[in-house]
């Protein structure tokens, strides 16, 4: 494995909360999040779309987000995923406790390397 790969196993718990991240900024095809995530994460993390669409249905079935009809850039009617109207500036319960778990992690690493 790269160094510059993330394993899907330590960022499963912040898929959510980096699919909410982007959907505060705008509206956007499944597809567009997926890409979005490999690329802000400089590559290192690339999520498989049916992995990341089940985190859509789970977010959906919480309330968290919602899908929308628009028209695409060929013209034609699509899916789109959104906050719910009035939660732009939602933030996930999991951004909170991202700083604290990373102290800890830390903590722990440096003292096992001494």
């Amino acid at each position: 494995m790269s160094e510059n790969k993330i394993t899907s196993d330590l960022l499963r718990g912040h898929t959510d909360t980096m699919i909410l991240r982007l959907l505060s900024e705008a509206y956007g095809y499944g597809y567009e999040i997926v890409k979005l995530i490999a690329e802000r994460s400089g590559g290192a993390y690339e999520q498989k779309g049916a992995k990341m669409y089940s985190g859509f249905r789970r977010l959906e079935a919480d309330g968290d987000i919602e899908w929308y009809w628009a028209m695409n850039h060929r013209g034609d009617v699509a899916n789109i995923l959104g906050l719910p109207k009035g939660a732009r500036t939602y933030i996930h319960p999991q951004h909170k406790q991202l700083g604290v778990c990373q102290t800890r992690i830390r903590k722990f690493i440096i003292r096992r390397l001494k």
